[in-house]
């Protein structure tokens, strides 16, 4: 009987001794590692489509992605592709008073090349984002004169004051533009890897070749050119597929317990 307390007693100092080895600590500093994925996210907006459905004078469509560099840091890029004809009104507001003084079609490409950046501390495990950004964007396309009428002060002959022009369309080829924009917008992400996005973005035209007997009053990607003014405004909603390539560890650490706990 003696012989078992002896080995009882035994057995407890080997795991006293073997649990002293690990100190306890009241205040734990560990931290818990989570794997963040990193990758590529293409997709379209959906409000270039949505307008071309509903508008006869309009066709357009836009690629967006983005590359995740860093937790915060994204290459972010625009591709599309806008045709528009507008009209020029003179008059009142009801259709019988509006008198056309030219029609033109503007057709093109464009391409925005820049950075996003979060702002968002997502919660663990979430990809959702509020960024700001900055594009440079470039725009090659020409512009085709529907038809136009001229101003003529002899009021005799032309009580309105406009005579018919040319009804043959006449193209300007080989025009271009490049402009900065501010891009500020959300990503929240719906489903696995499925976000849904929102844009607005502050444009400043840079370059503008245009024809000399036609200025370029609409541009592919930058919308309406003002007259006396370089800026421009526009926006956008996507929906995009991320990528996931590789994940990269993020750490979180884990809440210090109060002392005296």
């Amino acid at each position: 009987m003696s012989r078992y307390f002896i080995s009882l007693i035994g057995l407890f100092w080997i795991v006293s001794g073997l649990a002293q080895q690990e100190s306890i600590d009241l205040q734990p500093k560990d931290t818990v590692r989570y794997d963040e994925p990193y990758g590529i996210r293409v997709g379209i907006d959906l409000n270039r489509p949505l307008i071309t459905f509903l508008n006869d004078d309009y066709t357009g469509f836009e690629i967006v992605g983005d590359y995740r560099i860093t937790r915060k840091l994204y290459l972010a890029a625009e591709l599309g592709n806008e045709k528009k004809t507008r009209s020029e009104l003179l008059g009142n507001d009801l259709n019988e008073g509006q008198f056309e003084i030219y029609n033109f079609t503007t057709s093109g490409s464009y391409l925005k090349l820049g950075v996003d950046y979060n702002t968002y501390e997502n919660w663990y495990g979430m990809n959702n984002s509020i960024f700001i950004g900055g594009r440079y964007a470039i725009s090659s396309h020409s512009q085709t004169l529907n038809n136009y009428t001229l101003f003529d002060s002899n009021r005799y002959w032309s009580p309105d004051g406009f005579v018919p022009g040319s009804l043959e369309p006449e193209e300007f080829g080989g025009l271009s533009a490049s402009w900065l924009e501010f891009v500020f917008g959300t990503k929240v992400e719906l489903f696995a890897n499925i976000f849904l996005g929102a844009s607005v973005r502050l444009a400043f035209l840079v370059t503008n070749k245009e024809a000399d007997r036609f200025p370029n009053l609409w541009i592919p990607g930058f919308n309406k050119v003002t007259d006396g003014s370089n800026f421009g405004v526009g926006y956008n909603y996507t929906l995009s597929y991320f990528l996931p390539l590789y994940k990269k560890a993020k750490k979180k650490k884990v809440e210090e317990a109060p002392q005296g706990q």
